[in-house]
């Protein structure tokens, strides 16, 4: 079996390797697609970071991440509106495929989701002109509820659609396993979603999850059956990488290689399709 159905979002090893070290090793095992975070690639500079990705041949699943729009001021929301501008064209400058939107929570002292998620609508359709130009997609990633106060007040696939629907052409989604599969209207709304798929990410939910956001697990450690999942993905259209994003304070510290090794045996073993 080939890994060109697997990516690795460097968050996975973002404590064990920097940028380039990550891409060297991954490249050591087979792996041509990755997904940088932005604070990744500013570590190193956009222009070494581009070069790295094109002396590679390397896909970019996606660049993570813009979005957080929600903010208590027009200033502050300018503010993030200027920085996903920039996010739009470091994306374009990696040649990813798509920037993924973390789109925010709720503004510091306020208990207003409805006016939230209205933030969020004009947030990214303020970003949308920008994204259009630099022919660069913008994917709503929904999060699992548990994170709407602070994270993303997007919480499902279906509210993610509904947002694509209202703001048209150049907004699609980020299919994270971790943080839909618990929905029970997952499977119709994949389907809905067809060609808006833009990336799916895989990891596990442990049962018990000690940490809201370091906690994830490798696949197999938890109960995420990932086949059926990414066979309704691949009906609906969408035939790109599984991106490995692991956050997780127990696999950080294990070694890099560690880490790989067993990513690539989970995949091949429990996520990855027969064609």
């Amino acid at each position: 079996m080939t890994l060109e159905g697997l990516a690795i979002n460097l968050a996975t090893v973002r404590q064990q390797w920097d940028l380039p070290q990550a891409v060297d090793a991954c490249l050591r095992h087979g792996i041509t697609a990755i997904a940088p975070w932005r604070d990744q690639v500013d570590k190193i500079g956009l222009a070494q970071a581009a070069r790295i990705v094109r002396d590679n041949k390397l896909r970019v699943t996606d660049l993570c991440r813009g979005g957080m729009f929600p903010a208590p001021d027009a200033a502050a929301r300018q503010r993030q509106i200027d920085d996903n501008k920039r996010a739009l064209d470091e994306a374009a400058a990696l040649q990813a495929h798509c920037l993924v939107l973390v789109c925010g929570g709720l503004p510091e002292g306020s208990r207003d989701i409805a006016g939230a998620r209205a933030m969020v609508r004009d947030g990214i359709a303020a970003v949308l002109p920008h994204a259009r130009a630099c022919k660069m997609p913008l994917a709503i990633e929904p999060l699992h509820p548990m994170y709407a106060a602070d994270r993303a007040c997007v919480n499902t696939l279906e509210q993610a659609l509904d947002l694509c629907d209202a703001l048209g052409d150049g907004v699609g989604v980020a299919i994270d396993t971790y943080h839909v599969w618990w929905d029970p209207k997952l499977f119709a709304q994949i389907a809905r979603a067809g060609r808006r798929i833009l990336a799916h990410h895989i990891c596990d939910w442990l049962v018990p999850t000690r940490h809201m956001l370091l906690d994830r697990g490798m696949m197999g450690d938890g109960v995420i059956d990932f086949r059926p999942i990414r066979r309704a993905i691949e009906a609906a259209g969408f035939h790109g990488p599984q991106a490995v994003e692991i956050l997780s304070e127990s696999w950080w510290k294990e070694p890099g290689e560690t880490v790989l090794t067993t990513a690539i045996a989970r995949y091949k073993s429990l996520c990855a399709l027969e064609h």
